[in-house]
């Protein structure tokens, strides 16, 4: 065993993609629907950047995990099936990207059973993965989640590579995130709200972290946003970075389900 991966694995890495659309945008400021161009950079994430990031991913043969608010995947149907027939995995994120620390037990549970239903409708597929809208849950969340059958969640932050969360209802596979390994704090931008990092300096942040992760024998688990890493420099860090993890001996690229399915059959080995 190398590190904590069976065999001569040394770094697991999994890409993931939240295809929040304007649903977080609109969740949280209703008013800028009458907007357009707020709007219409929110909706570069379905309409344009998913789609370049997904033909980079057939180029590389790269599997990874698209998070996706149930009120997008009802408006970009077929770019969900589209997701699926690539071999990618479609996971859960709220309806509107509602962050569940901003309602009532019953409706947080209703929200998740409304996503559910929605996205095995569209897929066939019943979601396995769920990632918390803002990466906020609430006391009752995991406990839902177990409930309903989930496999893991990744909303947490309490390591950097896999590990169990217990609920009242289960235990669960925590596929842990970071605000380091998400493009959000280093590219958003609102006019008088401070500047965005170069590519240039977001690539060299994320490559350390992966030689962090592959020295200790660890996880890379990077979060993107198809509205922001789908930009055209952006997905040049995104290419780059996928090229120098591949130059690396025993790194196993893996979607986020996979993982931690495995994560849970060799605990009950």
């Amino acid at each position: 065993m190398a590190g904590i991966w069976p065999g001569d694995t040394k770094c697991k890495v999994m890409l993931s993609f939240d295809l929040d659309g304007a649903s977080a945008l609109l969740h949280r400021t209703p008013e800028a629907a009458n907007h357009p161009t707020r709007l219409s950079a929110s909706e570069f994430g379905p309409n344009v950047g998913v789609h370049r990031i997904l033909d980079l991913l057939d180029r590389y043969e790269t599997p990874a995990s698209f998070f996706i608010p149930a009120w997008i995947a009802e408006r970009n149907e077929e770019t969900v099936l589209d997701i699926v027939r690539r071999g990618h995995e479609v996971a859960h994120h709220g309806y509107m990207h509602e962050p569940p620390g901003s309602m009532e037990a019953d409706e947080e549970a209703d929200v998740l059973d409304r996503g559910i239903g929605i996205l095995e409708e569209i897929t066939g597929q019943r979601p396995l993965g769920y990632r918390s809208p803002s990466w906020e849950l609430t006391q009752h969340s995991l406990g839902f989640l177990a409930e309903r059958g989930f496999v893991y969640d990744s909303s947490l932050m309490g390591h950097d590579a896999p590990y169990f969360v217990d609920s009242p209802n289960g235990r669960l596979v925590e596929v842990p995130v970071s605000w380091a390994l998400d493009d959000a704090p280093y590219y958003a931008f609102s006019p008088g709200r401070g500047s965005m990092n170069t590519p240039g300096d977001v690539y060299e942040a994320w490559e350390w972290e992966f030689d962090g992760a592959y020295q200790y024998g660890s996880a890379f688990i990077l979060t993107m946003h198809p509205h922001i890493s789908g930009r055209l420099a952006r997905l040049q860090v995104l290419e780059r970075l996928i090229q120098y993890i591949r130059g690396h001996d025993h790194v196993e690229f893996k979607r986020c389900i996979d993982v931690a399915q495995a994560w849970r059959e060799r605990a009950r080995e």
